[in-house]
Formats: C-alpha cells, structure tokens, sequence
C-alpha cells in the first residue's frame, strides 16, 4: 500500500546530501550501462558473423576432388580425379538422412576475364551449373520470371537465371531481362528469371552469378559426366557432420582413393563451422556477463556503504521511532526502501543512456551502410528484464546490512548519541 509520508521521507534523506547520492548511484548507473553495452556490442558482432553464413543451409558441407596423396590399387600417387553425376545417386544409396545432394559445375569468376556478352556490353561473372534444389541449399529471391525445373534439366534447356548485379551491368535501367539472350563463352542461353540475394551473398559479388542447368552447362562446355564439386545438406534432426565421414567414405571406394589418403577430397562443414561461432558467441555473451555484473557489484557495495553512513547519520532519529514504538520491521522496510529506490532509479538511468548509446550507433550504420562483421546491436526485452531483477535483488542485499545494523540500535543508547 502507497504510504505518502514513507516515500517523502526516502526522497528527503537522498537529497539531504545530492553529491553523496549522485557519486554513490553512479556506481550502479555505470554498471548497468556496461552490462548493457557489452551485450548489445556482442550481439552486433555475432549479427555481422552469422549474416556471412546468410540463408545458406548451415546443415550443410561442401565436397571436391584433390589430387591423391597414396598409391591404390595400381594407381599412382598425385592422381587426379573427377565426381561423376552417378556418384549423386551412390551416395543417396548409401548415406541416410540426406536431404539434397546438389552436384554443381562452374566457370568464370568476379573480377575474371569477362566470360559473359550481351550486345556491347561485356562482363565477368560466376556462371553455375546447377539443379533445382540448389535453391533450397543457397536461398535467394527471385525478383523476376522463375528459377530452375526438372524440365530445364531434363530437356537440357539453354536457359539462365541471372543476379541483379549482372542485370545492372548488361541491361539499362528499366530494360526488361526476361526473353532476352546472353552469351556465355559463345553459347547462347535465354534469361528466365532474375534474383537478389539478401545475405552475405547478397555483397556484390553474390549479385553477379549466373545459374544454368546443370545438363546444359554439362552439354555446352563439354563438361561430360564430370561434377566439379557437390553441396549435400542433412535431414532436420541429423548433422551433417556426423554424416560426412560416410560420404566420403563412399567417394574414396567409388573412385579408388587410399582409404588413409585425407587429401585427395576435400570438404568444408558449414555445420561445424557455424556451431563453432555459436559457441564463441556464447562465451562472449558470458564473459559481458560476468564484466557487466562485477562492475555493478562494486557499485552495489558503493550504496551499502553509504545507507550504513546514512544509518549512522540517523540513529538518533531511530532511537526516538524505536522510543516512540514504531516497530524494527518498519524501521527495517524504511532503510531497504531507501536501497533499492537508489539502486533501480540509478540502473533506470545506466539502461536509458545505454539504449541511447545503442540507438546512436545503428543510426550512425543505417548513415554510413553495412560495416564488416557488425551490425544492428541491440540488447532483448529479457535482457533488459533480467537486469531490472538484478537491481532489485541488489538493492535488497545493499540495504540488508544497513537495516539489519539499524533495528540493532537500542532506544535508550541512541537518544544518548549526539
């Protein structure tokens, strides 16, 4: 129940000495806005990490062919090899729990020779041959016309999706890209649709690729049955991880590598690499943590000291309540109150200039654009609910000792003390 004169008194002590109360609530103030500073820093940072993973599956790896390291079975060491497209379905026959074996072709490169001609218009891009589901695999919206189909792959169409960066280089502004033709190393291959690309890959090199069939590309640059390198992704529920030995596994017997020979195919696990950032993230958040919070205990320490000064201050008052027959628990109540009033006013301030320090710097990111590894810090509604529950734990443990000393005092001794 609101008690008007118990509040009126609590302002009254706090402002009897208002550099006493502002140097103490500093403490805490600073505390708070570290805590919270750290968080919102880690969480740019972890943001701008996991944004060079974008959309792509991270229940995924990435396999190619090396040369060999050992003889085997007659063949000589430094051998080179290719994946064929039937090694697609030998893996889907002997590995379980894989939901998309991409096997993939590409030529060129951004800031290559220019491998791509439409009228005068010349330039270098990524071009893939891909099927379907690469989609799936390395996501991306498809702004004009449509992707890739089976009947592309099966009818082994001379067709291409095309990024925004590539549509800006070879069309003018306005030009409509869908039913026009493209020349890629001579060959002529009519755009179907067009993307963005909205994550990491949607940098500008991540805008300038070229998506064909994998039957045409095959076809048209006298790829064969060759496979330059495969994206697989897991079942939800399984980890790639756990899988890829199999696979590779699978790859060696087909193509007679060394079983001992860990060269010859290479392979990158995005899974692993991604729970190796979540764990290091979850480190960092821990570390802001325990900063943040042993910063705000030297200032919780700071306001027991004073309440024990200001107990002091009063304990002829407290005699004369005491004397009167105001209850310990009363008196007790009156000195937490004063606690954490001071604690949660102070830490209300340190999340105030906080949310202002994080407010200001990704102003300054949406004015000067993306920063490399670091965007858009912020701190969550729990986090800052978890930090109101700690000043109030705190401000009851930096009063407890002050009350408890304050019910302590005896009437008698304290009417004596001057």
């Amino acid at each position: 129940m609101f008690n008007k004169d118990r509040w009126l008194e609590i302002i009254e002590v706090l402002t009897t000495n208002v550099w006493r109360t502002i140097l103490t609530a500093f403490g805490v103030c600073w505390g708070i806005f570290i805590l919270i500073v750290l968080l919102a820093a880690g969480k740019g940072l972890e943001n701008g990490i996991k944004q060079d993973f974008g959309d792509i599956a991270t229940n995924t790896m990435f396999m190619w062919t090396r040369a060999t390291t050992r003889g085997y079975e007659g063949l000589p060491k430094g051998r080179s090899f290719e994946f064929k497209i039937n090694d697609v379905q030998a893996i889907r026959d002997n590995v379980p729990d894989l939901r998309f074996i991409s096997p993939r072709n590409q030529l060129g490169g951004f800031g290559g020779n220019n491998n791509v001609v439409r009228g005068i218009r010349t330039g270098a891009f990524n071009v893939y041959g891909d099927y379907p589901e690469i989609i799936n695999q390395d996501p991306m919206a498809v702004t004009s016309g449509r992707f890739l189909n089976y009947n592309d792959i099966n009818e082994k169409r001379k067709v291409a999706i095309i990024g925004q960066g590539v549509k800006n280089d070879l069309y003018d502004k306005d030009e409509d890209a869908l039913g026009t033709y493209i020349k890629i190393q001579g060959v002529n291959f009519m755009v179907i649709g067009t993307y963005k690309k909205s994550n990491s890959g949607g940098g500008e090199e991540g805008q300038k690729e070229i998506f064909v069939p994998f039957t045409s590309f095959s076809q048209a640059f006298n790829r064969g049955e060759d496979v330059g390198w495969m994206a697989i992704t897991a079942n939800d529920g399984s980890s790639i991880s756990q899988l890829k030995d199999k696979i590779v596994e699978v790859m060696k017997k087909r193509h007679k590598v060394h079983p001992e020979d860990t060269r010859a195919i290479g392979y990158f696990d995005l899974y692993e690499q991604y729970n190796r950032v979540e764990s290091l993230f979850g480190a960092l958040k821990a570390v802001a943590y325990i900063v943040g919070i042993m910063v705000l205990l030297s200032g919780i320490i700071g306001v027991s000291n004073i309440m024990l000064i200001v107990v002091k201050e009063r304990t002829k008052e407290i005699g004369i309540r005491r004397a009167l027959g105001e209850q310990p628990w009363s008196i007790k109540k009156q000195i937490l109150m004063e606690s954490i009033f001071l604690t949660l006013i102070s830490g209300m301030v340190g999340i105030i200039f906080g949310s202002l320090v994080i407010y200001g710097i990704n102003s300054l990111l949406d004015s000067i654009g993306p920063v490399d590894m670091f965007m858009s810090p912020s701190v969550s509604v729990g986090v800052v609910t978890g930090a109101l529950t700690i000043l109030i734990v705190s401000g009851l443990l930096a009063g407890f000792i002050p009350a408890q000393s304050a019910i302590r005092v005896r009437p008698i001794e304290a009417l004596r003390t001057e």
